[in-house]
């Protein structure tokens, strides 16, 4: 088993980006944290400084790309980061008796849920691939397997996440380094509570963060959780498809409107 001892997070603000930096947090082990609420950001950076880790944070907004790829290449340089992963995102999605997304809502849910996610990985792909070791892990989504009808792009980021780490993998393996998708269901966190749906097999931010670090370690491509749910997903992109919309309109949700706009 690998145990990473330099670790770039963003979103590690809270959710599940905060629980995986306590996961990762003890002595001997680096931490650099991004997150945009200086607040919550500093908690995060105290508690796992409390558990011995050597922890920076850095309030950074993963939309901005030259900001990002400016920080992130003086940190390599200074410590070279053996894992980094990309955590940041928000939601959005219909009330139950909409139709359509907001189209600004839209795009700011591409800007940090994609782009953001490229922003992260993009400088550190060249300086891993010349040191021939690294990981590069994504956190996707059961939502990316099959689009759902009560939140649409949330669905389309968590898709598009999923086919680039999937590209990326067998790309980059021949240059030692190791690309993870981490392929969550209902994490309890402040995101998804605002969420009103069932939510099968739902399990605490800091089991989620268990099972991710557990798996990276062992270098796995695909870190599924939990298996009941992730089983049904990927059956249900088997059944024809006048079915599986016919089923899943039937499914009451309300996922609350994204305030986040492009600026």
């Amino acid at each position: 088993m690998r145990k990473a001892r330099s670790v770039l997070i963003t979103g590690a603000s809270s959710g599940i980006g905060r629980a995986l930096a306590l996961a990762f947090a003890e002595p001997g082990t680096r931490l650099a944290l991004v997150g945009r609420n200086a607040t919550r950001l500093a908690e995060t950076a105290e508690a796992a400084s409390a558990k011995g880790a050597n922890v920076e944070q850095v309030i950074l907004d993963v939309r901005d790309r030259d900001a990002m790829r400016l920080w992130i290449e003086a940190a390599d340089r200074a410590h070279p980061f053996d894992l980094v992963i990309a955590n940041a995102g928000i939601t959005t999605g219909l009330a139950m008796d909409a139709l359509a997304e907001e189209p600004d809502a839209v795009r700011a849910i591409l800007a940090t849920n994609l782009v953001g996610v490229l922003n992260t990985v993009e400088p550190l792909i060249t300086p891993m691939c010349a040191r021939r070791q690294g990981q590069i892990a994504f956190i996707g989504s059961m939502a990316g397997l099959r689009g759902l009808p009560y939140s649409p792009a949330y669905c389309m980021t968590k898709a598009a996440v999923h086919a680039y780490a999937e590209s990326l993998r067998g790309r980059l393996a021949r240059h030692g380094v190791q690309v993870s998708l981490a392929i969550v269901g209902f994490v309890k966190t402040p995101l998804n509570d605002s969420i009103t749906a069932i939510k099968p097999f739902e399990i605490s931010d800091a089991r989620a963060a268990e099972l991710i670090k557990a798996g990276l370690a062992r270098g796995r491509a695909i870190i599924a959780f939990p298996w009941p749910l992730f089983a049904a997903a990927w059956l249900g992109r088997l059944v024809p498809a006048r079915l599986y919309d016919l089923i899943m309109g039937r499914i009451e949700a309300n996922v609350p409107e994204t305030n986040e706009r492009l600026s």
